[in-house]
This record gives C-alpha cells, structure tokens and sequence, in this order.
C-alpha cells in the first residue's frame, strides 16, 4: 500500500515538473507573429536582426514576461522606421505594458486598434511624423501614466477625454500643431505636463496653472497664470449702457489730449531740427547711399515721399526718415542684396540700415513682402523695424545686435592670443540658429533663402539669430547664376530658385562651418573658393575623419562623438538630392540631442549601448544613408 503511495506522488511530481518546464520553454507565438507582421509592413533598417529561428523573448528591443508567455515591453527608438504602422499589428500585444517607437520616421495616423492595448502604461513617440487628430484610441487606455506624442505633426484640439486617463503622471504635446482652447485637464496624478509650441488659444484652465510658463511658451493666444493676464474685455459679464457711454467719453477726452501733446512735441521737434547738420568728421547716410529729399524730382514729388519710413509696430520708435539719413554711419559688409551700415542716431538709438539693389518688383509687391518679414518674431530671429521705398532708394531697417556675427568670432584674427570658440558654444550656436530657421520654415512658411555665418548674429549669450531672411522675391532673375562654390544648394546655383530644401543645404554648409572651422568662401581650393561638403567627403572617404575637425577643438576632451554626430547630421544636410535632406525640424531635434548629452555633473559619458545616451535617451540619428568612414 504504502508502495503504490509512493508511485502515485512520483508520477504527479514528475507531471508537475514537466508542466513547469512546458511554462518556462513556452513561446508567445501569437505575439511573435504579430510583429512579425508589424516589421513587413514598415521600412526599416538593419538594425533589427529579428531571426524566426530564436524565441521572440530575445529578439532587439522585445522584453517578456518572467514565464516567457507574452510580450511585456516593446522599445524600438531611432531604428529607422519609416512609414505608418499597419493595423492588426501591434495592438494585437494585448499584455504590452511599455511602447517605444520614438525617435523614428513613421508618419500618418496611429492604428484605432491601438485602444485594444488596455495594459498598456508608457507610450512614447515622439520624434517622429505622425499627423492627423489627437488618437481618440488612446484615451481609452486607463492605465496609462506617462505619454509622449511631443515633436510630431498632430493637429487639431486637445479632447476632453484626455481626463478618462486617470492615473497619467506625465502628459507631453509639445511641438505639434495643436489648436483651439485647452481644456480643464485634471488627473490627480500629473506632475510634468508640456504643450509648449503648438497653436493653442484662450485662457489657461485653473487645473493646469500650476504648471510653469514653458509648459505653455510659444503659444502667441494663449493668457492667463502661469502667462500674462488674459484680456479683461473679453470677459462674459455685459456692460451697463451708462459704463459704456463714460468709458467712450473718457476714451475721446484722452485721445484729444494725446493728439495736442504729439501736436506740440512735433512743433517743437521740427524746430529743434531746423538748425541742425551732421557733425564733423563722421560721415553720414546720406553721403554713404547718396539719398537725400532732392533725390526724387523737383518740384512737390521730393516732399511727398520724405519721412515716409514705414515702421511695422508701434513699439518705442522715436525717429523719422530725416533722423535716419543725418546719422553717423559705418560699413558692416556688402551681399548679394546690397550694403548694410551700422548707423548711431543722434538721440542715442542704434540700428542697422540696409540699402537695398537690384530690387525689381512694383511698389505693391514690395510693401507686401516686406510686412510679412515684419511679422516675424522669434527668439532666433532678427526683427525687422521699418522700411523705406522710393523711385532710387530702398533700405531697411533692423536691430543691431553688438556682439557681431559667427562669421567674425569663427574666422576673426586667428593665431596667437585668440579665445578659440569651444564646442559647447559651437554647439549652442547651431541648435539656436537651427530653431530661428524652423521657425521661418514652420510658423511663418518663409525661405531664409541667404544662409552664412555673416548672416548669423549673436547675442549676449551666443544665442544665435538669423538675419536677413525672406529678401529673394525682391530681386530679379536677369543676372546670370555664377557657379561657385559656397552656402548655396547646386538646384540654386542652376535656377536661383530658393526653396526650404535649398535652406536646409546651406544650413548643412553652416554645421560644416562651425566643424571645420573653414569658410567656403576662402580660396584655399582654386580660385572660386572652397567647396566644403566635396572636401569633407573626400577627407571621410580616404577614413582621415579627425583631419575634418577644426584644430582649435582638439584640445577639447570627450566629444569627438559629439562632434560626429553633428558631421554625420551636417553631411545629411548638404545631400545633392533635395529630397534627401532632412526637414530643418528634424535637424533641430537630433542637434538637441547632442545638446543634452551632458549629464548633471557636467562630465560628458558615452554610453556602451547604441540605443541609449548618457541620458537613457535614444539619438534619433538613423537619417538618410550614413556617412561612410564615419564612426565615434
């Protein structure tokens, strides 16, 4: 009897084990063919070896569960997806806890069977091209607590069901194209939330106040705490007919007032003005363009067009025309579109004047062109002030940024005793000019069209800011293209038709540039100058890559990756093929990247993993066909 006990209690001890050794050796098949599935139907790159033979569990970027029996994580970022994820793919991963597809180039719409991924808890894709509405899919996933659809081409509004995601803690938006008014969103749990450069307006909801100002920045309607007050006229409560009647009385009386103390304060201007002549030994704009009030005629003609400067806000300008002509002036440099002077008006103020050429457009179509580029305001971007349009003169005026140009402080009394430009003020450089462009290309949809490092100025803390953009529709097509080398793209030099493509090259030539340490306008290579994409592909090509990098960052440690990062984005930029080069967004995202690869301590670290960074981030660095010869 007790024999056969002891037979018995083998034999389910022996089942037991064979059927935890089944669980343990068991494949998720269905899982496995799901993606599958997923990867034949996006463009990828080689950096996804998955092998059918293996068990998904091991696969790049898979993760399973402790038992082996489903997917748990997928994290794909900066693998070189292209294209949209086909449905019936990966929300077929009914267990997926975590979803990283950042950092790729997969573009449209997300999948609606995207909602059946009810587990899921972090989803992250940014840096990517998907469009279309906020995914409605999405806000069914309850257990969500971090999402991240920053840095792509959403559009529409921001739903109210975001509020069904319950435990979020961290909501991120920013860079898209959302619009219309935020709603309340209030999950007890959220503690990082962004919606910073999107098209939003209204006030901001009392849930969301306690967030800080860049949580919100770059969206021009949007008011109230943590931004500046909201409008109080826009408020909903109605005005009494008697409010209404004392606030136009008080108005008008003000207004009169107004106008008598500018009445007085011209009179007494025009008399101060009377008397007045140049200075000695300084020469003036007027002797430098040759412009005066005579210039147009006898007669009344010269008096109809005097003081005609057009400003195009009503900000602090506390000078004319008559101001502008009588001022000291300096040369600055002379381009393609015509001379700029740096000019000291006698009541302190310092501007810089462009005098335009070649202009060879109507009246009508100038003045249009130029108050769109008045339009323009950005960070990054040189405002323009004012312009003047005569019969013999157009000039245009814009700030004066003191500390000079790139062009200077790059190439500017090189040898002994020179501050050389470091690295991390190369880098600051090009990610600050890189989202003056954007935002030309994004918001305003204009072509810079004259990219240089003369036309890059700098600010008091090397910001940068890009002038003299938005000018080529003034000039004409009869002067015949010189073919040589320099910032502009090879379509240009052929048809001088600018184009975003044709920005994006020259920006290229412009990170080359700041990499080298070369302008592509010294003749060191003949006598047209040096063609610097050509000569840096050759460098590459024969493998001498350290060769390529300006001599004054060798005595910097620790960021030759850095630096290859940005040849390789560079060298993507400068394609000869127009649709190969990346859009300026892009390059400003993976430029931000190498941007924040400095950790807390402020000791660069290059990581042993090719999908992290020093910041467990992903370099979106798959673009286009890597640089040959190139490698950190």
């Amino acid at each position: 009897m007790a024999l056969s006990f002891i037979s018995v209690f083998s034999v389910l001890w022996v089942s037991v084990l064979l059927l935890l050794c089944l669980q343990v050796d068991s494949e998720p098949n269905a899982d496995k063919q799901a993606l599958l599935d997923f990867l034949s139907g996006v463009l990828h790159s080689n950096r996804l070896q998955w092998n059918q033979s293996v068990s998904v569990c091991n696969w790049v970027g898979v993760e399973c569960n402790d038992n082996r029996s489903y997917v748990y994580s997928l994290r794909l970022p900066a693998v070189g997806l292209v294209g949209q994820i086909p449905s019936n793919t990966l929300g077929r991963l009914t267990q997926l806890r975590v979803l990283s597809l950042r950092s790729n180039r997969l573009s449209g719409k997300l999948p609606t069977d995207f909602s059946q991924l009810k587990l899921l808890r972090n989803i992250y894709l940014q840096n990517n091209l998907f469009s279309g509405e906020f995914p409605s899919s999405l806000t069914r996933l309850t257990r969500l607590t971090r999402l991240d659809l920053s840095f792509n081409n959403f559009t529409g509004e921001i739903p109210f069901s975001v509020n069904n995601l319950t435990h979020l803690t961290g909501l991120f938006l920013q860079n898209n194209g959302f619009s219309g008014n935020l709603p309340s969103i209030d999950p007890l749990g959220l503690i990082d939330f962004n919606v910073s450069y999107n098209n939003l307006n209204g006030p901001i909801p009392q849930t969301l106040s306690m967030f800080p100002a860049s949580s919100f920045a770059c969206n021009i309607n949007l008011c109230g705490t943590p931004l500046k007050p909201c409008n109080p006229f826009f408020s909903s409560k109605k005005l009494s007919k008697a409010a209404i009647i004392s606030i136009s009385v008080g108005a008008g009386i003000i207004l009169l007032i107004l106008l008598l103390i500018l009445h007085l304060c011209l009179r007494k201007r025009h008399r101060r003005k009377a008397g007045k002549h140049p200075k000695p030994g300084t020469r003036s704009v007027v002797a430098e363009t040759g412009t005066s009030s005579k210039d147009n005629g006898p007669g009344g003609s010269a008096e109809s067009e005097r003081n005609k400067l057009v400003f195009f806000n009503c900000g602090n300008n506390n000078f004319d025309l008559e101001d502008l002509l009588r001022a000291s002036a300096e040369v600055l440099g002379k381009g393609g579109m015509g001379t700029s002077y740096k000019a000291v008006l006698e009541e302190g103020t310092t501007v810089v004047v462009k005098r335009l050429k070649d202009v060879a457009v109507s009246k009508k179509e100038f003045e249009l062109q130029l108050e769109a580029l008045g339009q323009i305001k950005h960070n990054n971007v040189v405002p323009f002030r004012a312009f003047y349009y005569s019969k013999d003169e157009k000039l245009l005026v814009c700030d004066f940024i003191p500390n000079g140009s790139l062009s200077s402080l790059l190439h500017g009394s090189r040898g002994s005793g020179r501050t050389p430009l470091d690295w991390d003020h190369r880098l600051k450089i090009a990610v600050s000019a890189g989202k003056g462009l954007a935002h030309l290309h994004g918001s305003d949809k204009m072509v810079h069209g004259n990219i240089k490092s003369s036309n890059v100025l700098l600010k008091s803390d090397l910001d940068a800011a890009m002038s003299d953009f938005g000018l080529n529709p003034l000039a004409g097509t009869s002067t015949p293209p010189q073919r040589v080398a320099g910032y502009r793209a090879p379509e240009v030099v052929e048809t001088r038709k600018v184009s975003f493509k044709s920005d994006v090259y020259s920006f290229g030539v412009l990170l080359l540039e700041l990499l080298t340490g070369k302008s592509p306008n010294q003749a060191s290579v003949g006598e047209e100058g040096i063609d610097l994409p050509r000569w840096v592909q050759s460098v590459v090509r024969e493998e001498w890559t350290a060769e390529v990098f300006d001599v004054e960052l060798m005595e910097y440690h620790n960021i030759e990756e850095e630096m290859v990062q940005l040849l390789q984005i560079a060298m993507a930029c400068v394609s000869t093929v127009p649709d190969q080069r990346p859009d300026i967004r892009e390059v400003v995202r993976m430029m931000d990247y190498i941007n924040r690869l400095d950790t807390d301590d402020g000791i660069r670290q290059s990581s042993d993993d090719p999908f992290k960074g020093s910041d467990g981030q992903t370099p979106p660095q798959e673009i286009g066909t890597p640089l040959a010869g190139v490698t950190p």
